[in-house]
């Protein structure tokens, strides 16, 4: 009791000793419900598993996550034909990841209907500069046809399953891209100069009767 009454009496005889020690126990205090607070708001120590929800509907596999406790969201859609239309062929955080639970899981699914891109001016560019820049646009195909023409491996048309294309037009994603490209040549005109078959014979008939 008596060294009570000593603590006690050397704080009130020192104030600013009393006072730090006021605000160290004050700091430690606040820091340990921090702790507290954060450990609770994070869920600290608790762990969820990704499902593996690729190739499962979208509707199946918002289900699986909602039972693992897992909310999800469409990111993108991609034209697939070895796929059914809907179903997730991505997924991230991916199948096994350890997470907190309630993570947002982002999809991508097989879209319904192919994209539909504009197509860009094309003419008279060389054979490689249209490839690339069809391919560049998601085109899978992109085949090369020679025509007649003197401009050789010039880009003078192209095609979208059969169909001519212009510039600016909308064309599905999926489609055949055909380039129509010069050759290199034409085909020469007959001489308009040269001896008409019956005339040569004629006059050969006119010799040979001598």
């Amino acid at each position: 009791m008596k060294y009570l009454q000593k603590i006690i009496e050397f704080f009130k005889n020192h104030p600013i000793i009393r006072n730090l020690v006021i605000i160290c126990i004050t700091g430690w205090v606040i820091l340990v419900a921090a702790m507290f607070f954060l450990d609770s708001w994070t869920r600290h120590g608790e762990v969820a598993v990704v499902p593996m929800v690729k190739g499962l509907t979208l509707d199946e596999a918002g289900k699986v996550l909602k039972e693992n406790g897992m909310n999800y969201e469409l990111t993108d859609s991609i034209y697939d034909r070895s796929y059914p239309p809907g179903t997730v062929v991505e997924q991230s955080p991916r199948a096994n990841a350890n997470v907190k639970p309630g993570r947002m899981v982002y999809l991508t699914i097989v879209a319904f209907a192919p994209r539909l891109v504009t197509v860009p001016p094309f003419m008279n560019v060389s054979v490689r500069e249209g490839r690339a820049m069809f391919e560049g646009l998601g085109f899978k195909e992109v085949r090369v046809v020679e025509v007649e023409s003197e401009y050789k491996d010039l880009v003078l048309g192209a095609k979208a399953n059969a169909t001519s294309l212009r510039a600016g037009q909308r064309v599905p994603q999926s489609a055949v891209i055909t380039l129509e490209v010069g050759s290199g040549y034409t085909v020469q005109e007959s001489d308009s100069t040269a001896t008409d078959p019956s005339i040569a014979d004629y006059i050969k008939d006119y010799f040979n009767a001598d």
